[in-house]
């Protein structure tokens, strides 16, 4: 039984859809079950409840051969950080109290910092606390900046003609398709038991790109092959993702990772053996942005 959390998501769906097409037993974990109806037709079973309630989450995992876990993001949250320690404590109390021996934990680039990443840190701080799970064979996944987050830019980059993000535009970034790190987690679910190992993967497509880069490989699929990057004043950008829902605390929080992001502070950690590179490049994903482009 492979117990997955945030069915939801880009990452869960996929790696629940891959589990079950090799005949694996699955259990997700969220919310709403109506929005869970296609996993259940093709066979999980659904566990519906608060992720916050850490008795729930005990539940949830009791019986599980290995658990993914990770923290949903709430961007209207007036302090993500509390919000990230609340969800963080629950699952970590679940993963103690149910006996779970594996856990696959969705982390990021960027973690192997304590502070000053924005919400990253809060990553940092969750794997702190499923390492200091006595016995828990742990494997923490570090993937770099989804290439799904450009899809966000479809609609600016129609009404203003260029690509603005908070990101310098030439620094290099690890990015990856989050079909890519689904493949992973499945592939490190079904993985042999080490009681009280403890491992950090990173995750990367097999080259960097820039905002830049990206701006020129998008732009060529939706036919702007001259597209420019602007790097955004930053409260110009913030006062745009208050006015679509964040708060402005989170607002703040991805002002101080995309300043991480800019002076290399999280590419760095990227550069030792702990880095995986995936199959899937931008310009293989480009054809999806250049549909949702299309549909605005």
């Amino acid at each position: 039984m492979y117990v997955l959390m945030g069915a939801n998501g880009n990452i869960t769906a996929k790696a629940a859809q891959g589990l079950l097409g090799q005949g694996g037993k699955v259990r997700v974990i969220g919310r709403n079950a109506a929005n869970l109806k296609g996993l259940e037709r093709a066979g999980a079973e659904l566990a519906i409840g608060d992720g916050l309630d850490a008795d729930f989450l005990s539940q949830a995992f009791k019986g599980a051969t290995a658990v993914y876990a990770m923290i949903p993001p709430d961007y209207a949250s007036p302090d993500f950080r509390a919000y990230q320690n609340r969800i963080g404590e629950a699952i970590a109390r679940a993963a103690a109290d149910s006996g779970v021996r594996r856990l696959v934990n969705l982390s990021s680039g960027g973690a192997q910092l304590a502070d000053g990443t924005g919400p990253i840190a809060g990553l940092y701080d969750q794997e702190q606390r499923l390492n200091r799970i006595s016995g828990l064979d742990v494997v923490h996944l570090r993937p770099g900046y989804f290439f799904e987050n450009h899809l966000h830019a479809a609609g600016l980059i129609k009404a203003l003609g260029v690509y603005p993000s908070m990101e310098k535009s030439q620094t290099p970034i690890a990015m990856i398709a989050t079909q890519d790190i689904a493949a992973v987690v499945a592939r490190e679910l079904q993985a042999p038991v080490q009681p009280g190992r403890q491992r950090v993967l990173h995750l990367r497509a097999d080259r960097l790109y820039s905002q830049q880069d990206a701006a020129s490989i998008l732009g060529a699929a939706i036919g702007k092959p001259d597209l420019r990057h602007v790097q955004a004043d930053p409260a110009q950008a913030k006062a745009g993702m208050v006015a679509h829902g964040f708060s402005q605390n989170v607002a703040d929080l991805f002002e101080e990772m995309a300043a991480a992001i800019s002076d290399g502070r999280i590419i760095a950690g990227f550069d030792d053996a702990t880095t995986e590179t995936t199959p899937t490049r931008l310009e293989d994903f480009a054809p999806v942005f250049a549909a949702a482009y299309s549909a605005l």
